[in-house]
């Protein structure tokens, strides 16, 4: 019986590989450009699908007010697609925002199918100040950005 998907807490020998998967998707502008201090600085957001030591899967739960939280850096290795993973990740994701109170979790997205099967809906951009005028602000897409913004209440 082969191993299972393990999805847990980022630890820190999980920074490389986690840094190796998202790099392709920052280096295209999926994901916004971080570097591997960034990922140890804030390493308790993330979560991490692993199987056989290989990470295959990231994500990130980043905490903006006491009722509002993002997913956010969710990546699954190409060649681990249609695993489920990604949907485990958001899973995670959710799991430990209820364990920290808080009850809307939001992302940003070019998938929204991924999302809206998973009890999301799509919102307008400007329902999100807290991420809108902290972080999109800064990027280089904000007057042009492309994304989907998408809500759940849990």
């Amino acid at each position: 019986m082969p191993n299972p998907i393990e999805v847990r807490p980022a630890q820190a020998q999980d920074v490389e590989q986690m840094y190796a998967l998202m790099l392709p998707f920052m280096q295209d502008n999926t994901l916004i450009s971080r570097d591997q201090d960034d990922i140890f600085e804030h390493l308790q957001e993330f979560v991490v699908a692993i199987k056989d030591g290989n990470v295959l899967g990231v994500s990130a739960l980043h905490v903006y007010d006491t009722d509002l939280a993002e997913i956010r850096s969710l990546v699954v290795s190409p060649k681990a697609q249609r695993m489920s993973i990604g949907h485990q990740l958001v899973k995670a994701c959710e799991a430990m925002s209820q364990k920290l109170g808080i009850s809307r979790v939001f992302a940003l997205t070019y998938i929204d199918k991924f999302f809206l099967s998973q009890g999301y809906t799509v919102v307008a951009k400007e329902s999100l100040p807290q991420k809108i005028w902290t972080v999109c602000v800064h990027c280089p897409k904000f007057s042009h950005c492309d994304e989907i913004a998408v809500c759940k209440n849990l």
